[in-house]
């Protein structure tokens, strides 16, 4: 039965819903910085002319999108934060391990590059709210070995769209969860 409450928590949740979308940084426990996600990198249901098989993910680092494949020229389109040039991974993989929170160590060309930004976390941090790889990690295997390369979640939101990574495919946390929870160990992945 249609009543006047239900029109009034709906015409609510609608103004709500149509406001810009919003993503929190986490740069500590005590501090939040608010920014606007560009629309374009909200998930969404778009057309796509390539053919990949349902269930694929295909990256497009190049212009900042993920896409999980769908039945009849259809995809989930993500946006993407992707590794500065020359870090990028490029080709085929698989998704053989998935993780919740998961356990973040730099690696040694990492350590290398910049010790005095990685160093430091040589042995590991923990899951949680302050880790790099986020709320989720999809780890990318190539010919049955670890490619050290990464769809992952972000505690840099701001760097979705942007080309700013060591080469993992970085997410926000939202959507890493949600692509966490549609895509099986084995998913075939494309990175363009």
């Amino acid at each position: 039965m249609f009543t006047r409450r239900k029109l009034l928590l709906g015409s609510a949740a609608a103004i709500a819903f149509a406001q810009p979308f919003e993503a929190f940084a986490h740069h500590s426990a005590k501090f939040k910085k608010t920014f606007k996600l560009d629309p374009k990198y909200v998930p969404q249901r778009v057309h796509f002319s390539m053919k990949y098989a349902p269930g694929t993910i295909v990256v497009d680092p190049r212009n900042h999108f993920l896409y999980l494949m769908e039945r009849w020229g259809k995809a989930r389109r993500y946006g993407v934060g992707v590794g500065k040039a020359g870090l990028a991974f490029r080709g085929n993989a698989s998704v053989e391990r998935k993780a919740e929170w998961p356990r973040w160590t730099p690696t040694k060309n990492m350590i290398r590059r910049e010790p005095n930004k990685y160093a430091r976390y040589a042995g590991g941090v923990p899951g949680g709210i302050n880790n790099p790889l986020g709320a989720r990690a999809l780890y990318l295997y190539k010919g049955g070995r670890d490619t050290y390369y990464r769809i992952h979640g972000t505690t840099q939101p701001s760097s979705i769209g942007r080309s700013v990574s060591n080469g993992c495919i970085r997410m926000i946390n939202d959507h890493v969860v949600d692509l966490y929870e549609r895509v099986p160990l084995g998913t075939q992945v494309v990175v363009l």
